[in-house]
């Protein structure tokens, strides 16, 4: 189990007991609070030709059902068209906070970019994951409001009382309840018709009113183009699994892993530069193939007395579907003292077992009575919309998804995994053309879209990009010979000197004396690697242990760091957490000192020694604060700062902020903070302490503060960049001016770095196609008109598809061209001195990850300010 796994853990785990003597089921631990006991209902389509049920936890937090046995009310949850109804759209009176619809964007392009391509490069044709959505030249959606007179409360019977005027309103609509979409106009702006109510024979006035005629980019008509491909996935057969669609019938199992692979597509239709596309990329969906109740029995045989902790510890925090419905949910506890011969309340106040339930809506027969009940607890967002209960589910009904730690650091596991899910670019092209092929083709799909006006092209979206020149990467005694789509340079580094080596005079190694002749073997193998690189390893002043607790490793610590101690080396038996947290607190806070850890196998092969020696030698000079490589950066006085951030496993809700600001010219040496925070605010001053220590630092070195800032925004996820550019991008202005001063006013840009993406770009390779090169950059037709954005393939991939990052600046007075930010970009990538090639993402970025990971990690506190211009978190 890694790190991040023990922490999840333990931040979750609950509901232990002292009776571990009991098997799965039997009640042990104390009653939880008494909470009416609730269950997933069964799948209840709409019937009525309005947008399909939403699926997964949305679903059941509110989606778009009536309220069903065991779920509180279903007045005030709404479906995704119901809250797209409520936006203001036309007609209304402008009044109240304007809200965003589906797949609209904060505008954040600068104004005084009007053309944002660059021009640098060999232009490079390339295909890409889109597909066009035609429609004809005059095409526009139509949206009315729907009255009724006397009021009809329940959404069912206002869309059937509606539908009853099919010669009016044709086959193809959509209609939430409230708002009716249409691909025609009606004869007049407002119709009047009427309706017989079942129930009374009452009659019922249903009052038509035109509020707006949609042209075909308008975020409305982008949530309808969502419904109805939702719909249309739904026609070819494909299920629901949280956000993505998935073919069951194809799912391939792996027996040896118990494991199976499902299929699907990850979708989603928008406005691009100058057209809306549909971007559909394969996804695939990884389940048990046992039971979480097998699960439990296995642990059960293995555990002993320990059961009940490690069961917890493993499941709470994890994400079950439940099998019948293809749903799936976060399990927050295990109540032990619940069973599915428990009952619960129906609706019309009737009770009912779960067992008896799920025989009856499902036709499966439990055969465990006496097994506890899974808990998903509402998040707060669900409290806020009156979802106050908590879920309970049958394990026995119930699978885990996705890979376990222990499961993503089992080479086997991950090996016979990936022949099924990375998928290569021709092979990626001939999936997806074939998709879109098989909606094309479906009769079902063809009346739908038809009477839309739609149709998607049937082959990939194509563009122009282009390879940026190669960068020339220099050492000290000479610049480095390698090629630009190798992305890797470690082989021309033999024989080349570090730009700034340090010699390593003073250092203290500590090992258990198992691990003695493995220490000195290493050592001397450092001494032979470092003076042709121009770095002078002298020997080590060398503590041997008798035994590997940790206390022995903190007493050596202690007992031998001096005020001269450059570096402490720690070789260790086993990859111990807990025994590398208290090293690294030690290290990083208590005795600052930088601090190298390794473990023992590393040290096993012989063959290996002199490449692990090389490695290491490197990151020994880094974290001392040497250079080991550097490009042509031509602009001068200019900082370039790196933010991530991190959850805290320590402490639950709180996340560690890295931020990594350059100090010279090449870009090559770094001044480093973090900060902590629970909400924005704590961020932003957060920020501002960092900026002021940064700014500082840059006037100490360089005699000025730099004239340019461009901050590279890792770290935020889908739906918070409005937060970014609204709230953090001004609080980062002031902070800069605040740091340097009333007169102080630099050039800033704000980019943020974007790595979870859906986009895949695809170059000729000969028949076929392949990987684009490192250094493509892609800038048109697939990027955002409101954004000043653009994508970039920095690392090579030898295997499946390469996937680029998205940069999408939002902030801009540097007077940089888009070809300057481009490129720049491009050069940062190459300066991560883990690894001599180039890399995903601009070394800034990675090392405020590298820092904000070993803080929330392992630390869990600020690290001392004598560390903050090394490199020390390597």
């Amino acid at each position: 189990m890694t790190g991040r796994a023990r922490g999840k853990a333990r931040g979750r785990a609950r509901g232990t007991t002292d009776d571990a003597s009991q098997r799965p089921g039997e009640t042990a631990a104390p009653p939880p609070q008494q909470v009416v006991p609730q269950v997933i209902p069964p799948d209840s389509g709409n019937g009525n030709g309005g947008p399909p049920p939403a699926s997964g936890r949305a679903s059941y937090r509110g989606g778009a059902r009536e309220s069903k046995p065991g779920m509180a009310g279903g007045e005030g949850m709404r479906a995704p068209a119901d809250e797209m109804a409520r936006l203001s759209m036309g007609g209304g009176d402008g009044r109240g906070d304007r809200r965003r619809t589906y797949g609209e964007e904060p505008r954040t392009r600068p104004a005084h970019i009007t053309d944002k391509s660059g021009t640098s490069g060999q232009p490079i044709p390339l295909k890409t994951n889109y597909f066009g959505l035609e429609q004809a030249p005059d095409w526009h959606l139509y949206q009315y409001h729907v009255d009724y007179n006397p009021d009809i409360e329940f959404k069912k019977t206002r869309i059937g009382l509606l539908y009853h005027h099919e010669e009016l309103l044709g086959k193809t609509k959509a209609f939430d309840g409230m708002t009716l979409y249409l691909p025609h106009k009606l004869q007049d702006n407002v119709t009047e018709v009427f309706s017989e109510r079942r129930s009374d024979s009452a009659k019922v006035k249903i009052t038509i009113k035109l509020t707006n005629e949609l042209p075909p980019n308008s975020p409305q008509c982008i949530q309808v183009y969502n419904i109805i491909f939702r719909r249309v996935l739904a026609a070819i057969e494909m299920q629901q699994i949280g956000r993505n669609y998935y073919n069951p019938a194809q799912q391939v199992t792996i027996p040896q892993h118990k494991l199976c692979v499902m299929p699907g597509f990850v979708t989603s239709i928008l406005q691009y530069e100058s057209n809306v596309l549909l971007n559909c990329d394969i996804s695939h969906k990884i389940l048990r193939s046992d039971t979480v109740l097998d699960i439990m029995y296995d642990m059960y045989a293995r555990m002993g007395d320990n059961f009940y902790d490690a069961c917890t510890r493993k499941l709470v925090g994890t994400i079950i579907m439940t099998r019948y419905n293809n749903k799936t949910y976060r399990v927050d506890d295990i109540c032990w003292d619940m069973h599915p011969t428990d009952s619960f309340e129906l609706r019309d106040k009737s009770k009912i077992t779960y067992k008896e339930y799920y025989q009856k809506h499902y036709e499966l027969n439990i055969a465990d009575d006496q097994q506890p009940l899974l808990v998903s607890k509402p998040k707060p967002k669900d409290i806020r919309r009156g979802m106050k209960e908590n879920l309970y589910f049958i394990p026995e009904l119930c699978t885990l998804t996705g890979l376990s730690d222990d499961a993503r650091a089992d080479f086997t596991v991950m090996k016979d995994v990936a022949v099924h899910t990375r998928v290569a670019p021709s092979s990626r092209e001939q999936t997806l053309t074939g998709f879109i092929s098989q909606i094309n083709r479906n009769e079902k799909v063809r009346v739908e879209m038809g009477g839309w006006g739609l149709k998607f092209t049937d082959s990939l979206v194509t563009l122009s990009a282009r390879v940026m020149p190669q960068e020339k990467i220099f050492q000290q005694n000479g610049e480095l010979n390698y090629k630009q789509e190798d992305a890797d340079w470690s082989r021309d580094m033999r024989g080349k000197r570090l730009i700034t080596p340090v010699n390593l005079q003073n250092w203290v190694v500590i090992f258990f004396r198992r691990n003695n002749q493995q220490a000195q073997e290493f050592v001397q193998t450092l001494s032979r690697v470092g003076p042709p690189m121009g770095m002078m390893i002298n020997n080590p002043q060398p503590v041997e242990l008798q035994d590997d607790r940790n206390d022995s490793y903190l007493t050596a610590l202690r007992q031998n760091i001096g005020p001269q101690t450059q570096m402490v080396m720690c070789i260790v038996p086993t990859n111990k957490k807990d025994r590398y947290d208290a090293i690294k607190k030690f290290t990083c806070v208590d005795h600052p000192v930088p601090s190298q850890v390794i473990v023992s196998r590393t040290l096993s092969k012989k063959q290996m020694m002199m490449s692990v020696a090389t490695k290491v030698a490197i990151q020994l000079n880094c974290k001392m604060g040497g250079e080991v490589w550097a490009l042509e950066i031509p602009l001068k006085n200019m900082m370039v700062v790196g933010i991530d951030s991190y959850h805290d496993s320590a402490k639950k809700g709180r996340s560690v902020g890295g931020v990594i600001a350059s100090m010279n010219q090449a870009l090559t040496r770094y001044y480093s903070r973090c900060t902590f925070q629970h909400s924005m605010q704590e961020l932003l001053d957060g920020l501002k302490v960092c900026f002021k220590g940064a700014l500082e630092k840059f006037h100490e070195v360089n005699n000025c503060l730099p004239e340019r800032i461009i901050v590279f925004r890792d770290g935020v996820g889908d739906g918070q960049l409005p937060t970014v550019y609204e709230h953090e991008v001004p609080q980062m202005l002031d902070a800069f001016k605040a740091a340097g001063g009333q007169n102080y006013n630099p050039r800033v840009g704000v980019v943020v770095v974007k790595k979870r993406i859906n986009s895949r770009f695809f170059a000729r390779a000969g028949q076929g196609l392949g990987n684009p090169p490192p250094g493509t950059v892609i800038d048109n037709t697939v990027t955002k008109p409101e954004w000043y954005d653009f994508f970039l393939v920095s690392q090579c991939v030898r295997q499946g598809t390469v996937t680029p990052t998205h940069y999408n600046i939002i902030h801009d007075n540097t007077g940089l061209k888009p070809d300057h930010m481009q490129r720049l970009t491009y050069k940062l990538c190459h300066l991560y001195y883990n690894w001599p090639g180039t890399i995903r993402v601009p070394a800034p970025c990675q090392y405020a990850h590298k820092l904000a990971f070993l803080v929330g990690q392992s630390i869990h506190k600020d690290p001392a300010l004598e560390l903050s211009d090394k490199l020390y978190f390597l």
